[in-house]
């Protein structure tokens, strides 16, 4: 009788600690939970302030292109007006020259980089189509 007796009482504490197990298990989950919102909404907030600071930049970069456009402007008035004597009109197609051999080197560059793939994502792009390929075959009916 001893001996089933210590079997009956090990099987009672095994139920009684069944309960504490899942019990332990919940607060876990529950502390989990409670530390993922907080890192997605800290997360949240960052990128907030993010977008913010890059609006910023990009009107700032804005502002500094149309300074250095006027001072461009100054600068090509002033090479007109100091080769007038010397070409006359012709100092305007120098300098209209000049600046469409720049447009075109740059207009070169960015055709490049659109052939090369580098915008858009592609790898992402990939790695999305292989995902919406394995959950939704195309031959399922």
């Amino acid at each position: 009788m001893n001996h089933t007796g210590e079997a009956s009482e090990s099987h009672s504490a095994d139920r009684e600690s069944l309960p504490s197990a899942m019990g332990s298990v919940r607060l876990w989950m529950h502390h989990a939970a409670g530390l993922l919102r907080a890192r997605i909404s800290l997360a949240l907030i960052e990128l907030g302030e993010a977008r913010d600071a890059l609006l910023l930049l990009v009107l700032l970069a804005i502002a500094a292109l149309m300074m250095t456009g006027l001072a461009l402007i100054a600068v090509s008035a002033l090479i007109i007006l100091l080769l007038w004597d010397s070409f006359g009109a012709w100092a305007f197609l120098l300098l209209a020259s000049v600046y469409a051999l720049l447009a075109w080197g740059l207009l070169r560059s960015a055709i490049q980089l659109l052939r090369q793939g580098r915008l858009g994502l592609p790898q992402t792009l990939a790695e999305l189509r292989q995902d919406r390929d394995a959950l939704f075959p195309r031959d399922a009916p």
